[in-house]
């Protein structure tokens, strides 16, 4: 268990780092979280690895103990400094996975951030839900779910499209991935929506590049624990799955409120 949290922390951490030195920002500390503990917290945590990105500090639910999202990963500090959990914190009296609870209300914060002009947006006239999607114009499920848009839109659903290729940005080579750069395209389109869809279709859009939010919303999606696409992320924060029918995601969404 130590050496897989030790390697998922480092490849966070890694993969993150653009984001560090792009973006320098503070974790998002709790009002019951002192500068002190805070500073344990992230010396504790770069004991294991010195390049995870600490985003959020909280007070846990359990005494003792804070609530840690770090390069993607949720995990829980001592009080003392001393231990580290990782994995789902159960909360028993309510019957509910209390670190659920800490996700949604991360993902939500920052998904707020990221303005409507960044994403590709197919939404009916008066939504009654908004929906967004970390996506990959290649991979199959994302293409399937794609074909229901409408569908959510009759609904409506909202589909608010976010970047996510899941070549990642670069080769081992360091060039930048084939589907990387054909995503670059469909957010460089004159008409995205329609080079977005034929790129779902299996046909590669014209190349174009410019000043794009691919790379930023690579990134922010490990921010949120995404490791596969589609990730269907509910208005409250709350994941709702990866490929669904219209029927699976509207009753998902009712039960939401």
């Amino acid at each position: 268990m130590l050496n897989k949290l030790m390697l998922a922390l480092c490849m966070g951490g890694l993969s993150l780092t653009g984001i560090a030195a792009e973006n320098a920002a503070a974790p998002v500390v709790g009002p019951a979280v002192t500068p002190a503990a805070a500073q344990m917290v992230r010396q504790a945590i770069g004991k294991l690895s010195s390049d995870a990105q600490v985003d959020s500090i909280q007070q846990a639910p359990m005494p003792g103990f804070y609530q840690v999202i770090a390069s993607g990963q949720m995990i829980y500090v001592s009080a003392d400094g001393k231990y580290l959990m990782h994995g789902d914190l159960i909360d028993l009296g309510r019957k509910q996975n209390a670190s659920d609870d800490a996700w949604s209300r991360f993902r939500k914060a920052e998904l707020a951030k990221v303005p409507v002009s960044q994403r590709i947006v197919f939404a009916p006239p008066n939504p009654k839900y908004t929906i967004t999607v970390f996506t990959d114009v290649n991979c199959g499920f994302c293409r399937a779910l794609h074909e229901h848009v409408a569908e959510f839109n009759k609904e409506g659903i909202a589909v608010e499209y976010l970047a996510w290729p899941r070549e990642g940005l670069t080769t081992t080579a360091g060039r930048p991935t084939p589907t990387y750069t054909e995503m670059v395209s469909v957010w460089c389109a004159s008409d995205r929506k329609a080079a977005f869809t034929a790129a779902k279709g299996g046909h590669a859009p014209k190349p174009a590049t410019c000043a794009n939010p691919v790379k930023d919303e690579f990134n922010l999606g490990l921010k949120l624990g995404v490791t596969g696409t589609p990730m269907i992320i509910g208005p409250d924060g709350r994941t709702l799955g990866g490929y669904v029918t219209p029927e699976q995601l509207l009753q998902a969404l009712r039960q939401g409120g």
